[in-house]
């Protein structure tokens, strides 16, 4: 008898390559989902900076787990920074980013999230923007971190900092 990964693997394979697409992209917005009813419900009960302080220290692990995981998946081996922009392309985080630019300049490059949906959400609900860049920041940091420590990340931009029209947040991607 096939173990249950190959019986999932078999029946996977039965769709289409753009419904497996729409099926990944499902799945990546529920962990997503997950994590801001978690967010909500700690929010609710104990305030904002209790669930930031969790928050925080749940996406910086997640950080190096993250960045160890797709070293492996995708066979990264000079770890330089051009390896580490096709890493956060392909990180949980960037691929449910709907709206966002990856821009090489000179020796560094900026992402910018242009359009934020966990924001969004949060603004559709009459709640207030979230003050995002220490969960952000420690995210990305021990990201980068753990993919090459000769590589750094500045936040230029990131809630609640005032924006400009069409920037969520800003960061750059850099050699120490």
């Amino acid at each position: 008898m096939a173990d249950s990964r190959q019986l999932d693997v078999k029946m996977l394979l039965e769709h289409s390559p753009e419904k497996l697409l729409d099926i990944f992209f499902t799945h990546i917005r529920n962990v997503w989902r997950v994590d801001g009813l978690y967010f909500l419900g700690i929010e609710e009960r104990f305030g904002t900076e209790a669930a930031t302080d969790i928050d925080a220290y749940c996406h910086q692990a997640m950080g190096s787990i993250e960045a160890k995981a797709l070293i492996k998946t995708l066979g990264l081996e000079k770890r330089d920074l051009d390896e580490l922009v096709t890493a956060l392309k392909h990180s949980c985080w960037s691929l449910d980013l709907q709206q966002k630019e990856y821009r090489k300049e000179g020796d560094r490059v900026v992402l910018t999230v242009t359009e934020c949906a966990t924001q969004l959400t949060r603004l559709k609900k009459g709640l207030p923007v979230f003050p995002c860049k220490r969960v952000r920041f420690g995210y990305l940091q021990e990201f980068v971190r753990t993919f090459n420590p000769d590589l750094g990340v500045n936040c230029l931009l990131c809630p609640s900092e005032k924006r400009p029209e069409g920037a969520w947040c800003r960061w750059e991607f850099y050699h120490k």
